[in-house]
């Protein structure tokens, strides 16, 4: 053990980590983590520890890697790989973003078996907010990727971290509109991978290169479904339309340029626009339960409301997790991740999960993408980057829409 790791208790961090066993050792998950399945602790940073430890779901021993956030000491933001449309491991965007820990994010596009010749985008689910800015919106609950939502969650249920440093879950809409001289129409979608039946959608240089084909494959309520053959494309550069299409393209966005793609009636309307018209878009993020502008978030749904469990969580399917947790008001976060190597590989059932979060001392939880994806990465102290601490189930890791990264504050 090395001097700065003797001196771990010093640090808030291990006050968290006791606090924590104790808990642990009442969990109402049966062999939750009693303090001697601890094998291993370490302070990373000031408010950030990180720990290891065993515990019995329904289908077996698993082991979970969690790392605790002190947001008093440390912050937390969106890790991604500057682009929506754009995926890259955990452990790249760490290290590219000065991250010292951090761990997967929100479900996203990965495959599109369904519809031959359409490029997978990579983009995720739910919305996104990264330093302040949005990035984009949600997707119809139809059309996303990852297990059947819980009972009253939709893809726009997001975790984030507000300007005023606390973490809070909650809910983000899209408001928007395009505008001409003659009218104005309701905005659909944000840089999003599937737009809704008969909407319009904009994207914008944070979208990057990926074709647009795949925002009018399928529907509100089947993912599978073909791809419309109503559509149009009208690209507006400094408030002026600059060109229209039958079909959506692909590319680079240029800063300053919004495209935008519809379906059926939206394509209808957008059919309508012509070279040198005026136009104006305006897109937002509506928050449904806080007035705090977020500094970041993402996209998942929630296990753990109040301490208490989401009712209806899936107690059958056992799975490889990561998720995260709130406690002290929002001041600390809990990111948890299972170990995806073979002997630990049985995993746990949301409802398992929303207990062992709850047991470690969450009030409020967060499911995120698991499985292949599930990765949690730390630099140690002097290290020149973060490594993977789980076994990610894909090897080598899984590159992923994005996470939540942990940052030292200066």
């Amino acid at each position: 053990m090395t001097h700065r790791q003797r001196r771990f208790g010093a640090h808030r961090v291990v006050a968290v980590l006791l606090t924590v066993l104790g808990l642990l050792a009442g969990a109402a998950l049966v062999g939750a983590a009693p303090a001697g399945a601890v094998q291993r602790g370490t302070a990373l940073a000031r408010g950030v520890g990180y720990w290891q430890y065993d515990l019995q779901g329904a289908q077996g021993t698993v082991h979970a890697h969690v790392l605790s956030v002190d947001l008093r000491a440390a912050r937390a933001g969106l890790l991604y790989p500057g682009k929506v449309a754009a995926r890259a491991t955990v452990s790249a965007m760490a290290d590219t973003q000065g991250a010292v820990a951090g761990v997967n994010g929100d479900f996203f596009n990965i495959s599109e078996a369904q519809h031959p010749g359409v490029e997978a985008t990579g983009a995720a689910v739910g919305p996104a907010i990264a330093e302040g800015r949005v990035l984009k919106s949600a997707v119809p609950d139809g059309q996303r990727f990852g297990p059947a939502l819980p009972p009253g969650a939709t893809t726009r249920d997001v975790f984030g971290v507000g300007v005023d440093g606390r973490a809070r879950l909650d809910r983000l809409s899209l408001a928007g509109s395009v505008r001409t001289p003659t009218e104005r129409l309701p905005l659909g979608g944000l840089n999003q991978y599937a737009l809704p039946v008969d909407s319009i959608g904009a994207f914008t240089s944070d979208w990057g290169e990926a074709s647009r084909v795949r925002a009018t494959c399928g529907t509100d309520t089947d993912r599978a479904a073909g791809c419309s053959t109503d559509t149009s494309e009208v690209t507006v550069r400094r408030g002026r339309v600059v060109s229209v299409a039958d079909r959506p393209g692909g590319g680079a966005i240029a800063a300053g340029t919004t495209v935008l793609v519809g379906r059926e009636a939206g394509a209808r309307e957008l059919r309508t626009f012509v070279v040198g018209e005026r136009v104006a878009v305006t897109h937002r993020l509506v928050a449904a339960g806080s007035g705090v502008p977020y500094r970041f978030a993402l996209g998942g749904y929630p296990v753990l409301r109040g301490g208490v469990p989401v009712a209806g969580l899936d107690d059958r399917t056992s799975a490889v997790r990561t998720a995260v947790g709130t406690a002290d008001g929002g001041r600390r976060l809990l990111l948890f991740a299972l170990d995806g190597a073979p002997a630990y590989r049985s995993g746990l059932t949301l409802a398992e999960v929303a207990s062992a979060l709850r047991a470690a001392g969450a009030v409020d939880a967060f499911s995120l993408d698991g499985g292949g994806s599930t990765t949690l990465v730390a630099r140690e102290p002097g290290a020149a980057g973060v490594s993977v601490r789980n076994h990610p189930t894909d090897a080598p890791e899984r590159a992923v829409a994005g996470g939540i990264g942990v940052f030292a504050r200066p």
